[in-house]
């Protein structure tokens, strides 16, 4: 656990020095505006690959269109 606990800190720690020194490099406003643009295209991609694996017909879809059946049959 600590180990874990050491690397989530490290790469935080990373994270943090490396968004201060690209933002320090390119402005703080075209960091913002990259960042920015990553949460949403990284958002629209999630949610495209949610709406794509509960398709009609994928197993997924199929799945809970059986227990949605089976819940209705059993409380009648």
């Amino acid at each position: 656990m600590g180990k874990a606990l050491a690397f989530l800190l490290a790469l935080v720690a990373g994270v943090i020095v490396v968004g201060w020194l690209v933002s320090s490099l390119i402005g703080p406003v075209l960091f913002y505006l990259i960042v920015g643009a990553l949460v949403v295209g990284g958002g629209a991609f999630l949610y495209a690959k949610a709406k794509k694996s509960l398709a009609p017909g994928t197993r997924n879809q199929r799945r809970i269109e059986a227990a949605t059946k089976t819940y209705r049959m059993r409380n009648r």
